[in-house]
């Protein structure tokens, strides 16, 4: 968890004593969440995560109708930095290279400017590359039977 010490906007901007008025705790999860969001909003990403986190994932999101995004991103968070690790599957065609520079893009902006902490390292693990025609073929194959 990051702590981090909240000043009034008039001691910082006059350079004046003022202190500190308390500290700001931002548990790992909350950052795993901001992140998770930020990378299934680029495009280009199919799903984040893999195996059971993914479909947990899903299954959270239509049950409690939240994104699940935090479960399949891992963090670990500092005082006042962040590294974030994340299994992400891809869309077919989509050149990886620069779909992985938009997510580190995407995720550092998010994060902090929603949490004021440095993202010192963002590692992406590209799992799988989803097929379009692969969706269409198991529907077909598995409840178009009649016998």
């Amino acid at each position: 968890m990051a702590d981090i010490e909240t000043r009034s906007g008039n001691a910082a901007k006059s350079g004046g004593g003022g202190g500190v008025r308390g500290t700001t705790t931002i548990a790992d999860g909350v950052v795993a969440t901001i992140a998770g969001i930020a990378i299934r909003e680029t495009d280009g990403v199919h799903s984040v995560g893999k195996g059971a986190s993914k479909a947990l994932g899903a299954v959270t999101s239509r049950v409690s109708g939240s994104s699940g995004a935090g479960r399949a991103v891992k963090v670990e968070v500092g005082e006042k930095q962040t590294a974030i690790d994340v299994d992400v599957e891809v869309e077919y065609g989509v050149a990886i290279h620069e779909l992985a520079a938009r997510i580190r893009g995407q995720v550092v902006e998010a994060v902090e400017s929603m949490t004021g902490l440095e993202v010192v390292e963002i590692n992406i693990n590209v799992f799988d590359v989803h097929i379009p025609d692969d969706d269409d073929e198991d529907e077909e194959g598995s409840g178009g039977r009649v016998q």
